[in-house]
């Protein structure tokens, strides 16, 4: 295992690389497509490191995106009224079933506030990236109902009246997904949160959505009504590429994967503290949005508890290191 983490460590070119690497693909166009959706800029820095303050910003974030996508459903399922449009209620759905998918992670952040019991030891953390599986059950209905929509208004046109109207209510719903998921994304990496990042993604893409509901109607005010459907099958399946990246960000959480870079800093805080000769083995898993995990590590004393005091002063070196790192157990051997 340790030679394994060498690798990971000559192969992370730096010291600091970031903690929530959310199992996203390079290169490409699933890598572009990733890269624009969600664009990786957080700085493990600015981390919460307090497992109460970090459920309180995730709860938050789900309050607040939840309300502003409610508003958002009602603005448009009123012009709905109006136009008549097919392709903006289907919009309106999207939109609505998106704020949904924040209750059933709200509620997994309510539970994993609460204590480990004798049947679950380790917390109720997981109950976050079983409501991330649901929200990419969510995405994938959201991109075969997408698709279906656009096949169907290739067979059977539907007539657009106050396509104008229609071109509001789009930005409108544009504008409320744009401002949920950057908050989401954002939120979601800070305290290291696979599940609200993929929520935050699908936000995103209803955005992207409403955006071509947008188009559509300009396309049929220019007098070219087929651009509605070709849009809506070009969002299909861009949503089906990026629904594999967040699969695997999600499937990697329930796999106990974790990102190389943070082995590393972890590897890096035990092996800079004073005594310690070598890391034998190193481990870290994410419960939910924090970390927990363990090492062994060789020190040179005879001494049992000056090795303890060792031990408990690399265990201090890396929760500094990490600081969404919960409990982290050191053992220690001597030469």
């Amino acid at each position: 295992m340790t030679a394994a983490h060498h690798h990971d460590h000559e192969q992370s070119g730096h010291e600091h690389s970031h903690d929530h690497d959310h199992g996203h693909p390079h290169g490409g166009l699933r890598g572009f497509l990733y890269d624009l959706f969600v664009p990786h800029t957080h700085d493990s820095a600015d981390s919460i490191d307090d497992a109460l303050e970090a459920s309180t910003a995730g709860v938050r974030a789900l309050k607040i995106s939840l309300f502003v996508l409610l508003g958002t459903t009602v603005l448009q399922f009123l012009l709905v009224l109006v136009t008549g449009s097919v392709a903006l209620l289907a919009d309106t759905i999207h939109n609505f079933s998106d704020a949904l998918t924040a209750l059933p992670l709200w509620i997994a952040f309510v539970l994993g506030r609460r204590v480990a019991t004798h049947r679950y030891t380790f917390g109720y953390g997981r109950a976050e990236d079983l409501a991330g599986l649901f929200i990419v059950a969510v995405v994938a209905l959201s991109a075969i109902i997408a698709g279906w929509e656009a096949i169907s208004r290739f067979i059977h046109p539907q007539p657009i009246q106050n396509a104008w109207l229609i071109v509001i209510a789009g930005v409108i719903g544009f504008a409320g997904n744009e401002a949920v998921a950057i908050y989401r994304i954002r939120i979601g990496q800070k305290i290291g949160s696979a599940a609200l990042v993929a929520d935050g993604v699908h936000a995103r893409i209803d955005g992207f959505t409403s955006l071509s509901v947008v188009i559509g109607a300009i396309g049929v005010m220019l007098g070219f009504p087929l651009a509605d459907p070709i849009i809506g099958l070009l969002i299909a399946a861009s949503i089906l590429v990026l629904l594999w990246g967040t699969v695997k960000s999600i499937g990697a959480r329930l796999m106990d994967a974790v990102e190389p870079g943070l082995v590393h800093r972890a590897e890096h805080a035990l092996e800079h503290t004073a005594g310690v000769i070598a890391v034998s083995s190193i481990q870290l898993r994410w419960v939910g949005h924090r970390l927990q995990g363990a090492a062994t590590i060789t020190v040179k004393t005879d001494s049992l508890h000056e090795a303890q005091h060792i031990a408990d002063h690399a265990a201090e070196h890396i929760k500094d290191e990490l600081r969404n790192l919960d409990a982290f157990t050191v053992t220690s051997t001597h030469t």
